[in-house]
């Protein structure tokens, strides 16, 4: 008979499902690639991307969670490594960008759900405040549930794409070709753009190892999911946005109506219905999933006194951080008003700044801690490490360079991002000015190795 403890774990087929929610959730969000980088350069942006900004982020969060599973993951990695005061900015960092993201996705469902009730686009606000909040009750009660429901739901948003796929192979009249890829004519400010659209739809590696403690032996089943989550990504993300390039559907068409406008071009209405149900299905399974890892990032932070005590106050029954999860959606609430691509901007550039700190403590913990056990290792000396982590950060700087020569409003939010980052020295600062024993601490619990 299972112990309590393991009834509440999620195992690996469940954690499946809830890291490709975190990370993709289908495609629903990529439909603006094609008119941001156009038939010949959208397939290569969309193949070379994920290999230059997911892969580093994967095989990183690998091996420090095979180091620490512990709850609070890239937050504890970080402190871990470079000290209380960056362990502060990372998990201060993830919290703004996943109350931007999650913003994102309520938004989106009353999109969605206005395929079949256009009247829904007047209640925007109370549709999506009711999604957040029903959202924050199922993950008071606990990960199980959330990764039961993220199972249901992949099955709701993944079956009418992959219908799509088929039905458009098997009606197509003439060959099946791939477009030459060629950046000609693309545009500085539209190729950022198109990163950054690539980039939002396949970023939150990280995020899937906060709750790593409530995973059944995490280190492999972290390896074996995550694999299986990123082949799945990138099969689904390929073949649905070159199927859109074979159905000649006009690019703006595409980014205003959505992927349902492609199902009713390929089969007809009843398909346009079933990938809008997938789209809404697709929404609240990305913001149950990005809610339970983001919940715990203030858990943690508080029980290290690095934010209010209250926020660590677990639930008496379900064991889970109530009060993190009521504030989440609270702040969530605030933001739902913003513009998708103003969220992806400042979603993608404050998540990036996260990011590059989990590289640096990744090399920094080879340096000082080499002989540390790593069930999981990537096979890459420290300069090997240093030049691969390269990689990520030159697809970051360009993407935010095309970002800030585009429009104003792009610009705009830019600007909101960087300023976002700054605020988390004037939170340290203020902390610092109630605990000053901080200042310079590296606190160092020992890394909890489970499997």
């Amino acid at each position: 008979m299972p112990s309590p403890a393991a009834l509440r774990k999620i195992r690996p087929v469940q954690l499946v499902a809830v890291i490709f929610f975190t990370v993709s959730g289908g495609p629903y969000g990529l439909e603006p690639l094609l008119t941001y980088a156009g038939d010949h350069a959208a397939l290569a942006i969309l193949l070379l991307t994920p290999l230059l900004w997911d892969v580093p982020a994967i095989f990183t969060v690998l091996e420090l969670n095979s180091m620490m599973p512990v709850t609070g993951g890239y937050y504890k990695w970080v402190k871990y490594a470079l000290g209380t005061r960056w362990g502060f900015y990372e998990g201060w960092w993830t919290w703004l960008y996943t109350f931007v993201d999650l913003a994102i996705y309520p938004v989106l469902f009353v999109q969605y759900a206005s395929f079949f009730y256009p009247v829904l686009l007047q209640y925007q606000v109370p549709v999506c405040l009711l999604i957040i909040w029903a959202s924050g009750g199922l993950n008071i009660l606990g990960i199980v549930p959330v990764g039961k429901v993220s199972l249901f739901l992949s099955a709701v948003v993944l079956a009418p794409v992959l219908i799509l796929i088929v039905l458009a192979i098997r009606h197509h009249s003439g060959p099946l070709t791939i477009p030459a890829p060629s950046l000609k004519g693309l545009t500085f400010p539209s190729f950022g753009m198109a990163l950054y659209t690539v980039m939002w739809n396949c970023l939150g590696w990280d995020n899937i190892t906060t709750y790593a403690e409530e995973v059944e032996k995490p280190v492999r089943s972290y390896l074996v999911s995550m694999l299986i989550a990123f082949a799945l990504v990138i099969v689904v993300y390929f073949f649905i946005t070159w199927i859109a390039q074979q159905s000649g559907i006009n690019h703006d068409t595409l980014t205003n109506n959505g992927f349902p406008a492609l199902g009713v071009l390929i089969a007809g209405k009843w398909l346009g219905v079933a990938i809008a149900i997938g789209g809404m299905a697709s929404t609240l399974g990305i913001y149950a999933a990005v809610l339970l890892s983001v919940s715990r990032v203030p858990q943690v932070m508080a029980e290290d006194h690095l934010l209010p005590a209250g926020l660590n106050k677990l639930h008496k029954r379900f064991k889970t951080p109530y009060v993190s999860i009521i504030i989440c959606s609270l702040v969530v609430s605030f933001m739902i008003l913003w513009t998708f691509a103003d969220l992806l901007i400042i979603d993608v550039t404050v998540y990036g700044a996260g990011l590059s700190l989990e590289y640096i403590a990744l090399v920094q913990l080879r340096i000082k801690e080499p002989d540390k056990k790593r069930p999981f290792r990537i096979p890459l000396s420290i300069t090997g490490l240093c030049l691969v982590l390269l990689l990520p950060f030159i697809v970051y700087g360009v993407a935010l360079g095309g970002a800030l020569s585009s429009t104003p409003k792009a610009l705009t939010a830019a600007g909101f991002a960087i300023t976002a980052l700054l605020s988390a020295e004037i939170a340290w600062r203020i902390i610092l000015l109630s605990r000053p024993h901080l200042k310079n601490s590296f606190p160092r619990p020992h890394p909890t190795e489970k499997d």
